[in-house]
Order: C-alpha cells, then structure tokens, then sequence
C-alpha cells in the first residue's frame, strides 16, 4: 500500500553568502557616496597631477627668457603670437603664457602648503601628545604657549616673521609652520584627553611600557582620524595665506612664483580691462581651496561616527 501526501518537499536552505567589507573599502564606500566631495576629489587630484606635471604638459617654461617675448605680452585669451603660438588664457605683462604660469604656479603653492602642513603637523602632534600623556604642568605650560600662538592672527606672526627672515620657499614654509602647529596641537590633545584614561593605555602603563611606546604605538594611531581633517584644512589654509603674503610682496621672490604672485602681476592692469592677468591665476587658487576644503568635510563626516551622514 503506497501512502502519498500532498505537503512539498523542503529544499534545503543554503546559507547566504555575507559580504564582509575591509576598513578601506568601508572608508572608500562612505567617502565616495557624496557626489560633491567625488566632484571635488577628481578636481583636486587633476590639480595635483598638472602642478606635478608642470615642466611636461606645459606649452612653454614661462620663467625661460629664450621662450619668452615682450611682443606678445598681454595678449587676451585665444590670441596668436608672432610666432604663430595659440594662447589659451592669454599673456601677462611680460609675454609669458598665462596656462603655463599658472601651471608652474600650482607647483609651487601646493608644494609650500603640503611641506609646511606635514612639518607642523609632525610638530603639533608631538606636543599635542605629550601635553595629554603626561597632564599636570606640562600641559599647563604647552597649552599657555598654545593660547598665546592662537591669540594672534596668523598673517601678523607671518608678515614679522618674513620681515626678520626675508624672501625664499624656506623662509615662507618656516613662517607657516609656526603659524600652524598650534592648531594641530590643540586638536591631538583633545582627541589623546579622551584616549588617556581608557583601558588600553592603563593596561600598557600597568606593563610598564616606555613613554614614547605607549605614545606613538597606542596613543598615536587614535588620535589620526581627527588630525588627517585638521591637516586638510589646514593645507588649504597654508596655500591661501601664502598667497596672500606673495601678493603683498613679501612671501616668495618673482624667480619662484606662485598664484600669488600671478595674481599681484596683473593686479596694475584691472583697470585698463586685461582682466584675465589675475582672473584666471585667482580662479585657479579659487578651485584648489575649495576643492581641499570639500575633501576635508567628507572626510571629517566619514571618520567620525557620531556625525550623520
């Protein structure tokens, strides 16, 4: 006798595959779900690729007097030279090819402000690190000079320091190193405060592990999601202060120009309509500041959970 039943068969269940993610996929995922910090960092990392290429893609070295004209300056945008060259943007008052000025000028601005930024982050972290670990008059002492620093503004301190220091790429990077690292102090040790009395680093200390051990291997790497936003910011800060400075005339010397200093050299001409002398250096420094600064906000919302995205 055959028994039959009209219930179905279960078919077994497989389990589902699950997805895990590595921190730098989680990261890039977060990062790149904004399509105006993905805009921004295509933008800056065009911009970075044309001031490190600069002597390559340029159609001119505009600082080489065997390339240069006095016949074809100020020439506006699309305008032909004698020797049948096309000038994009134009030419400046001394014949130079306003793109490859302006090319040659990204190299420098951004060179100062990443050199000048990673010294005074390096500086700032370190005291900013040893103010929090060791408390007591230490910090005391560190955050009244830290106060004191940011009590100024920053292109005063810069503006003597160039007049005691004089003109140069150094001179201007030490200027806006001691301008920024106060910044960088005052937000490690407000990260390292709250690291300091968790239970790893009383774990360590119960060790009897070294100072600069328990600083730079434990305390160190939870203090870099804040830093990293700050030293965007700040990048952005340095390339416009030392813009500022070169416009003024007292930052970088006319053999090494930066958009400041282009900026500067069509300035006389504003009135008599060559506009496009400083316009396009200023549009220029315009879209490297924002461009950092959009990258900085995505990543200080990305590296901090407690903000909503």
């Amino acid at each position: 006798m055959t028994v039959t039943t009209d219930q179905p068969v279960e078919a077994p269940v497989r389990a589902a595959a699950v997805k895990v993610e590595t921190p730098f996929q989680r990261f890039r995922s977060d990062f790149f779900e904004s399509k105006v910090a993905t805009g921004a960092f295509v933008v800056l990392m065009a911009i970075v690729f044309v001031a490190v290429t600069a002597p390559l893609i340029s159609p001119q070295n505009p600082y080489d007097l065997a390339q240069v004209s006095v016949l074809d300056s100020k020439l506006p945008p699309g305008a032909k030279s004698f020797a049948n060259k096309t000038f994009v943007l134009g030419t400046d008052g001394a014949g130079r090819d306003l793109m490859s000025a302006i090319f040659y000028g990204l190299r420098i601005s951004l060179g100062v402000g990443v050199m000048s930024g990673i010294i005074a982050m390096c500086i700032g972290a370190t005291v900013g690190l040893i103010a929090a670990y060791f408390g007591g008059r230490t910090d005391t002492l560190i955050m009244r000079v830290v106060d004191i620093q940011l009590s100024f503004p920053a292109i005063l301190v810069a503006l003597i320091l160039l007049a005691a220091l004089g003109k140069g790429v150094d001179k201007i990077i030490v200027a806006l190193v001691v301008v920024q690292w106060a910044y960088y102090a005052r937000t490690v040790r407000g990260s390292a405060l709250v690291e300091r009395n968790k239970e790893y680093i009383e774990a360590a200390t119960c060790l009897a592990l070294g100072h600069k051990r328990i600083v730079f291997r434990h305390l160190l790497p939870n203090c870099l999601p804040p830093l990293i936003v700050v030293g965007t910011i700040q990048t952005a800060h340095a390339i416009s202060l030392e813009a500022t400075l070169s416009f003024l005339g007292v930052g970088l010397p006319i053999s090494e120009p930066s958009l400041g200093l282009l900026i500067a050299n069509g300035f006389d001409y504003m009135l008599s309509g060559r506009y496009w002398i400083s316009f396009f250096p200023g549009v220029a420094l315009l879209v490297t500041i924002v461009s950092i600064n959009l990258v900085g906000d995505q990543l200080r919302d990305v590296l901090n959970p407690r903000l909503e995205r």
